[in-house]
């Protein structure tokens, strides 16, 4: 009989901690401001953070630029006066056997006064991760909905 206990405790253990896992979901979300006229855009700045080691920077602007964005990239020192639109955007890793991008969030921004025009955000737990690259297109595509 104890032996019995044991093992349903043993089943029961390991059912909770399976479902716990699963739970952990992949979340995409973005937002417009309403005055935001994200159509007239075709050139874009995407400001690289200081603490940058990654390049994300770069798989940005190069996720802009095979949606048919002019995007280039470098500090935010270096901002050019004649694009349409400044890119910023946050990174957080996470340790899961190897370090992955769990989350990243994009924001488009007006040129002359930093105003958030739009922002979107890929959330992706270990068991439902994406490469930088992937995570940087999914919220670009959702920020500008029908440009692929």
């Amino acid at each position: 009989m104890e032996g019995e206990m044991k093992t349903s405790r043993v089943r029961v253990g390991t059912i909770v901690i399976l479902a716990l896992m699963i739970s952990a979901c992949a979340a995409m979300k973005s937002s417009r401001a309403p005055e935001a006229d994200l159509g007239k855009i075709a050139t874009m700045y995407v400001v690289k953070l200081p603490a940058d080691g990654r390049g994300i920077n770069r798989v940005i602007a190069d996720q802009l630029n095979l949606m048919g964005y002019k995007a280039t990239t470098g500090p935010e020192t270096d901002t050019p006066q004649d694009v349409d639109a400044i890119v910023t955007y946050q990174d957080r890793w996470t340790w899961d056997i190897t370090m992955y991008m769990l989350r990243l969030n994009i924001q488009i921004r007006d040129p002359k006064t930093s105003a958030a025009w739009a922002e979107g955000e890929s959330y992706r737990p270990s068991l439902q991760r994406k490469s930088p690259s992937e995570m940087a297109k999914e919220v670009l595509e959702s920020i500008f909905p029908g440009k692929k």
